[in-house]
């Protein structure tokens, strides 16, 4: 394709990932949308968010063009032309995945893989956290549970890919690290880039990969799926209910960063999930119908509701979406849509309360 296009569809996504901080950060709080009125639990950015709504939002936007520019810079000292390096980090920031190259990050060095690999993870991260940090508000990173819930899971999962792959291939420890990270992180976060094939992982990691596919990164993050923070909350209401068995008479509330989330909250957090889910199997249900394999109508539903991108079998790492049928290209692209601006939020639109007077 020629540069024009290369550079229009990478510029496309880095523009939309500014959009969807501003609605994630700023917007849907304020209209207390889906499960982002969690950013109301906290007292100060109540105080700054909703008053100063512009000069936050200045602030967030610098903070994204500065992880651009510094990753810009970083990957142009590697084996990156200036060219790729833009687009590229308008794939990574974004967490949109488009590279320049058929085999993605493949193509480059090492030193490239490790910081497309950094700043994807940083990406994944809630703006929020580096808004804190620009304030120098310390105590509100260390008190963001969503932010080591998100840190964890990003470690051990890289850790157990990581593993799987130094038993069960030839591959150096380093090898084995790089591409188990980078396969990890950039399903984590919904980038979708890939460094390696990972359809010829074994089944362990193939296994791995596709759980990823519904965890998405931190919630105020240009990543999809279902976020850390929604995660947290449905493993806080578990632990409740196994706390209230032992104990009935016991108050056991919900608790993120220290605040009480409200039941209202709790149950909307909670129904996404279901809803996502049950998404999930229909959305499956009708792509296999159409005569795709289970796994490849599986991997792509859920590749396609958490905007990552690349899937399994057909639809693998190094393979695209043009050998699936029409309908399931239509399935498809409005799972893509309503996965992308929060299910919740698109199926109002079709509600009859939504439009009545």
């Amino acid at each position: 394709m020629p540069y024009s296009i290369l550079f229009w569809r990478s510029f496309t996504h880095w523009i939309g990932g500014i959009g969807i901080i501003v609605l994630v950060v700023i917007i849907l709080p304020s209209l207390r949308i889906s499960g982002y009125q969690l950013f109301s639990l906290e007292s100060s950015l109540k105080e700054k968010i909703h008053p100063k709504t512009q000069s936050v939002a200045f602030r967030i936007m610098f903070i994204y063009l500065g992880l651009t520019l510094a990753e810009i810079i970083l990957l142009w000292m590697g084996d990156m032309t200036l060219f790729d390096s833009v687009c590229h980090s308008f794939g990574t920031i974004a967490t949109g995945g488009f590279s320049t190259k058929n085999n993605g990050l493949q193509f480059y060095s090492s030193y490239s893989q490790y910081v497309v690999m950094i700043f994807m993870f940083l990406a994944g991260t809630s703006m929020l956290i580096y808004y804190y940090i620009a304030k120098f508000n310390f105590k509100k990173v260390m008190q963001n549970e969503e932010l080591w819930f998100y840190i964890a899971v990003a470690v051990v999962s890289g850790a157990i890919a990581t593993i799987i792959l130094l038993h069960t291939s030839n591959r150096s420890f380093e090898e084995a690290f790089r591409e188990g990270y980078f396969q990890i992180i950039s399903i984590l976060t919904c980038t979708g880039f890939a460094s390696a094939d990972y359809l010829f992982w074994p089944s362990a990691g193939l296994l791995l990969i596709f759980m990823m596919m519904f965890a998405g990164g931190s919630t105020g993050s240009t990543s999809g799926g279902i976020k850390m923070a929604r995660h947290l909350i449905v493993i806080k209401n578990i632990r409740s209910v196994f706390k209230r068995l032992n104990h009935p008479n016991a108050i056991a509330s919900v608790k993120l960063n220290g605040k009480v989330v409200s039941e209202s909250t709790n149950i909307t957090i909670v129904s996404f999930v279901i809803l996502y889910l049950f998404l999930f199997i229909v959305g499956t249900a009708i792509v296999t119908v159409t005569g795709v394999d289970p796994v490849t109508s599986a991997s792509s539903v859920a590749t396609c509701m958490a905007g990552i991108g690349p899937g399994l079998g057909n639809v693998g790492p190094m393979s695209n979406f043009a050998s699936m049928p029409e309908i399931s290209k239509i399935v498809l692209s409005f799972l893509m849509i309503i996965g992308r601006l929060e299910i919740i939020t698109v199926l109002a639109l079709f509600s009859r309360s939504f439009w009545k007077l």
